[in-house]
């Protein structure tokens, strides 16, 4: 179903950018305003310039950006900063990084061209909600620019691992580029022009579906930028760019793929006691308190706890932890609870979500805060580290005075779960992956000139 190709990526030229570091940068929506301004000052080539930082943080009205972000991309080419290939490829990633368990890992993918389809057609699958605001703004700037800055991160199932070996195989070397990010990860890029192989991908892929793991906001900028494109030309071409989208394409069996949790910090409005937040969890969950000696043995056995409770039981488990007494708990569904009438009506794939659990269970029914609460007030923050969750719980703690901070704990959403609920027609919460390590923006870029054909591009 799905239709992968190759395509003419565009790229640093390294006769140009000495240190490909000071120019690549994490998916604009990570960027903070300070980042980015450090990001620009660090070398006037940087991604943040082109892909820029997601101005819905900030302000919404255009102010001439997206032009210049255009003139700067034309600019770039126009001096040899940025190359486009001669010879349609597809790209070969690896990202050799450290978990945060301390094990290392090598996460294997590829980039390539993925045709593009509407979510109802059930060839590219979504497990996230997009927000208007955000599509919007990456909608101007790839109509401005004429170019997709950075991929979707997707997955797809391949148990015997015929994709990446052929690529593997048939690999130029040297790689045609290796740099390391800013938390140390090694990001290196391959390029595939072998015919029979890309032809080998091809078909592949041609009863295969792919899953959204991360960039849900730009596949739909995408499928908006084409629905333009067909309402100035209702006989848009089946190849032309337009209907294409680049992707980095992960299998889900691949021992290299993380997902890490993200955590919660809830402000709770007014004084909150440890017995009274236990009395309040007790009337629709299972809890058991964890006990240590230290603050950073509790939370170590209370993560103990959880991964044991979930692995043992398959069924949602998470932690609680009152930072203001130092406390912690292990909160547990049991079957019986998952017929509560919050949860009846759901479907079983989102039941058994952690994050599900939490929020339409804990927050919403047991502490009485409801979604629009949380973000109307600010009352909740996401934080995926667990010792920034930490720090953050602690610091609120000690500072705030109208609320009581509670950092909720989660295990990692498992890949399965994520497909379940993709092929379900599902959406999870807010929040509820984090696909660790993230892909570096600037690394390929794949510019859409109207005129070409991908599919005379793939043919050679």
């Amino acid at each position: 179903m799905a239709a992968v190709v190759p395509f003419r990526g565009v790229r640093y030229n390294p006769e140009k950018i000495d240190h490909l570091e000071d120019v690549i940068t994490p998916p604009y929506d990570v960027i903070s305003k300070n980042a980015g301004a450090a990001m620009q000052k660090k070398n006037p080539y940087s991604m943040i310039n082109l892909d820029l930082r997601n101005t819905s943080q900030d302000e919404t009205d255009d102010d001439g950006r997206y032009e210049k972000a255009r003139q700067r991309f034309v600019s770039w080419q126009d001096k040899g900063v940025l190359l486009r290939d001669a010879v349609p490829s597809i790209y070969l990633y690896f990202i050799e990084y450290t978990h945060p368990s301390g094990k290392k890992m090598t996460r294997k993918g590829l980039v390539a061209l993925v045709g593009l389809a509407e979510f109802a057609e059930g060839i590219v699958k979504p497990h996230e909600k997009t927000f208007s605001g955000v599509i919007s703004d990456r909608l101007e700037l790839m109509e401005a620019c004429q170019a997709q800055f950075s991929q979707i991160f997707s997955i797809f199932s391949d148990p015997q691992n015929r994709v990446i070996a052929a690529l593997e195989t048939h690999r130029k070397e040297p790689p045609v580029c290796k740099v390391q990010d800013h938390d140390g990860n090694t990001h290196t890029l391959w390029q595939i022009t072998d015919t029979e192989t890309l032809r080998e991908i091809n078909a592949f892929f041609v009863d295969k579906s792919v899953y959204i793991a991360d960039g849900h906001h730009r596949y739909t900028t995408a499928l908006d930028c084409r629905r333009r494109a067909l309402a100035n030309n209702p006989q848009l071409p089946a190849d032309s760019p337009y209907n294409y989208i680049m992707m980095y394409l992960c299998p889900s069996e691949d021992s290299g793929l993380s997902v890490l949790p993200t955590h919660r910090l809830v402000r709770w409005p007014g004084s909150m006691n440890a017995d009274d937040l236990a009395l309040k969890m007790r009337a629709g969950l299972h809890v058991d308190e964890v006990t240590a000696d230290s603050r950073e043995d509790l939370i170590a056995e209370l993560l103990r706890k959880m991964d044991e409770a979930n692995t043992s039981t398959s069924l949602p488990a998470f932690g609680v932890y009152h930072a203001g007494e130092n406390r912690a708990f292990v909160l547990k569904s049991t079957r019986a609870q998952l017929e509560d009438k919050i949860l009846a009506g759901k479907p079983e794939v989102l039941q058994k979500l952690d994050v599900v659990v939490l929020s339409d269970v804990l927050i919403k029914k047991l502490l009485g805060l409801s979604h629009d609460q949380l973000v109307k007030e600010q009352l909740v923050s996401y934080i995926s580290n667990t010792e920034a969750a930490l720090d953050a719980a602690v610091k609120a703690s000690e500072t705030e005075k109208d609320h009581t901070p509670l950092l909720f704990l989660l295990n990692p959403t498992r890949v399965g779960q994520v497909l379940n609920v993709a092929d379900s027609g599902e959406i999870m919460p807010h929040k509820s992956t984090y696909f660790y390590p993230k892909i570096m923006t600037g690394l390929l870029i794949n510019k859409l000139v109207a005129h070409e054909a991908v599919s005379s591009l793939y043919k050679g």
